[in-house]
Formats: C-alpha cells, sequence, structure tokens
C-alpha cells in the first residue's frame, strides 16, 4: 500500500513537474522564494495593526506560534522521521526533473513552505474572513506557492498536500485557543 502510495506520488510529481516552460520557470522561481512575498507579510503586519491597534501583539504572537508550530512538526519532526529524499535528491529521477534554482536539503517531506502558507492563510481567514471578503485570496496565494515547490523540482505533490494539512490544522488550532482566550477575558 505505501509503495503504490509513493508510485502515484512520484506519478504525479513527474507530471506536474513535467509541464513546464522557460518563462516559467523564472516566474515560479520568485514565487517560490520566501523574501517575494515580504511586501505581503508587511501588509499583512500593517492591517493587524490597523484592525487591532495596541491588542495586535496577540494577534502577532498568535500567528508567530501557528507558524512555530506548522515549520517544527515539518522541518523538526517530520523531515528527519520519515527521511524521504526530495524529488530532486532522488538519483532513479535525476534525469526526468526539471529542476530550477537549488535543491534545497536532503529530505522534503512534508512542504514548510506549503505549512506556512496555509497557516497564515487560515489563521487570517478564520479571524478576518467575515468581516473582510478579500482574505479568502490567501487561499488561491498558498496553493499558488505550494504548487510553485512541485514546479521547481523540490517536493512531491504528497510533501505539499500533507504540509497544507498540518499548517491549516496547526492555524485552526491555534486560532481555536486564541479566541477562547479572547472570549474568557
Amino acid at each position: 500500500m505505501l509503495e503504490s502510495l509513493k508510485s502515484l506520488d512520484t506519478q504525479a510529481f513527474l507530471f506536474l513537474n513535467g509541464i513546464h516552460h522557460p518563462v516559467m520557470d523564472g516566474f515560479m522561481s520568485l514565487l517560490t522564494n520566501k523574501f517575494t512575498w515580504i511586501p505581503l507579510y508587511l501588509f499583512f503586519l500593517y492591517f493587524i495593526i490597523k484592525q487591532e491597534g495596541k491588542s495586535s501583539w496577540k494577534v502577532l504572537v498568535a500567528i508567530l506560534f501557528c507558524i512555530l508550530i506548522s515549520d517544527q512538526v515539518c522541518s523538526g519532526l517530520l523531515k528527519p522521521w520519515v527521511a524521504r529524499l526530495r524529488p530532486c535528491h532522488e538519483p532513479s529521477l535525476a534525469s526526468l526533473i526539471h529542476l530550477v534554482g537549488g535543491c534545497g536539503g536532503q529530505f522534503g517531506f512534508c512542504s514548510s513552505h506549503a505549512a506556512n502558507s496555509f497557516t497564515l492563510a487560515v489563521f487570517l481567514y478564520l479571524q478576518y474572513g467575515k468581516q473582510h471578503a478579500w482574505v479568502k485570496f490567501l487561499f488561491p496565494w498558498a496553493i499558488i506557492v505550494s504548487y510553485s515547490r512541485i514546479y521547481v523540482g523540490v517536493h512531491y505533490p504528497g510533501d505539499v498536500i500533507c504540509g497544507a494539512i498540518i499548517g491549516s490544522i496547526a492555524a485552526y488550532g491555534v486560532s481555536k485557543v486564541y479566541s477562547n482566550i479572547l472570549s474568557s477575558k
């Protein structure tokens, strides 16, 4: 069962990674770079401060806690425990992969980029989605960032899906705790 799941994941990776174009390489390389999103993160910071005023630090601490959980579960716990090679480190795939940029660390399960993007999208949606319709557009952003990891050749689809699930669960859990703390005061 596990081998057939790995095989399906590899086939899906090769299919998705195989859909590439030189023009898209630069674009996807830009999308997958965490520094590209600094202006967006600064906008979130501005938005939260504008919404929450002096209490904004509470939301920011909750977001940092979400990201800490999702990132540590992915990078600190699962990557070394599962020890699944990234596709770009898998010798049997070397001639089949379209690699854009560097490969990154040895292990790829699960994607911290996907986890952290979905953590942010889910947390902000749960906190502000009812009042601000634009927040729902963070989900396509998280999907695009996650897909870029497959495009550039560093993650299998399963890595990305599991990262998105972990990030979403971390955000949901922290959001519930945060809301309960606020409502109890």
